[in-house]
């Protein structure tokens, strides 16, 4: 049973003035360590990044749940480089999200599908 959908794009350029103007601090409150060291294997790193934050705010979206943070949500990829999306908050459990993350030059665009754990 689906529990919500969420969708968000968001500009590269926004998110590399943010990392600009606050640096680690911004990159530290938005993102765990794993997601930051992945991030930095990839050679468009602003575009990952984006793509990341585009898909936690789709993944808030669709649970509605106030009290998960930024750093709540982790996106890392699988073995097929596929993303993959868990939530480290012991407050929501037993959901699936399902997901997906596009983005060109300029925007990253992320769909999120939580459904009950099956």
């Amino acid at each position: 049973m689906i529990i919500g959908t969420g969708v968000d794009i968001t500009e590269v350029n926004r998110l590399r003035k943010a990392v600009e103007k606050w640096g680690k601090d911004f990159l530290q409150r938005v993102f765990t360590q794993n997601e930051l060291r992945n991030a930095k294997a990839h050679s468009s790193l602003y575009q990952h990044l984006a793509g990341r934050f585009a898909a936690k705010e789709a993944i808030f979206k669709a649970l509605n749940v106030r009290e998960l943070t930024w750093k709540d949500v982790e996106i890392l990829n699988d073995e097929a480089g596929r993303p993959v999306a868990k939530i480290i908050n012991e407050k929501i459990k037993k959901v699936d999200i399902h997901l997906s993350i596009s983005h060109v030059k300029s925007y990253a665009v992320a769909s999120a599908i939580i459904t009950e754990k099956g």
